[in-house]
């Protein structure tokens, strides 16, 4: 469904990615792990479009998206929550999930999703007239993928959702994680520095070490690689 291939993206002349190569097959999970700075955000980065690539393909359902600015890229079915989670902090929740639908024009089935990311995080619910600024941190996160969600997509990509969360609070956001993977069969492209749960969650990963990928296996092989465990579990 989605392929990266042999990209190759710079930061004005410096290298952050060398002919990385991944494939995401549709409905899959899919997580790329690695130490900071290995070049995972760039990666997102790129297919989003925000930093385009100099060199290789990036292909959606076969057909090169590596050129398109980065909204046409997210009407294609592409969607990104980013680090730190970026949401509209003097918007309302509600405003915050309406602007994930801004490029969408049936109101009746904005309206149905807006009820099913409620029902997702009936914590948004509550929230729904308060500003995304005065939530907790977990309520940003559930925000900020909730929003995304809104805009229907079909590849998911998540970036550090699990950064600066609690242990309970990640445990029940990799669990929607999942939940919205199975209902809808949404693709996922999950970026994550917590490597043990992120393979926990995911069919398969890829590691990345200095903006190249190093290693390619189901997410149970690679929980069981020794040298994997030695340098992004602790064990």
């Amino acid at each position: 469904m989605l392929k990266i291939k042999n990209i190759q993206t710079f930061y004005g002349n410096i290298q952050a990615l060398k002919d990385v190569t991944i494939d995401i097959h549709e409905g899959e999970i899919v997580t790329l792990i690695g130490a900071n700075g290995a070049g995972k955000s760039t990666t997102l980065m790129s297919i989003c479009g925000i930093t385009p690539p100099r060199a290789g393909e990036i292909l959606l359902d076969g057909d090169p998206i590596q050129n398109l600015s980065p909204e046409k890229i997210v009407q294609r079915g592409i969607v990104q929550v980013p680090e730190g989670r970026r949401i509209f902090p003097d918007m309302t929740v509600v405003e915050n999930l309406e602007m994930g639908a801004f490029l969408r024009n049936n109101k009746p089935q904005v309206q149905q999703d807006l009820n099913y990311v409620m029902t997702l995080f009936p914590i948004l619910e509550k929230r729904r007239n308060q500003l995304g600024g005065t939530l907790s941190g977990g309520e940003q996160q559930m925000l900020a993928i909730s929003r995304a969600l809104m805009a229907r997509p079909r590849v998911l990509l998540l970036d550090e959702p699990s950064l600066g969360l609690a242990p309970l609070i990640i445990k029940q956001i990799f669990e929607i994680i999942k939940q919205i993977n199975k209902e809808s069969n949404t693709t996922i492209f999950l970026v994550e520095q917590n490597a043990n749960q992120a393979l926990k969650l995911a069919d398969r990963g890829y590691v990345m070490e200095n903006g190249r990928i190093t290693l390619v296996d189901s997410a149970d092989s690679l929980l069981a690689n020794d040298d994997v465990r030695k340098a992004y579990l602790g064990i």
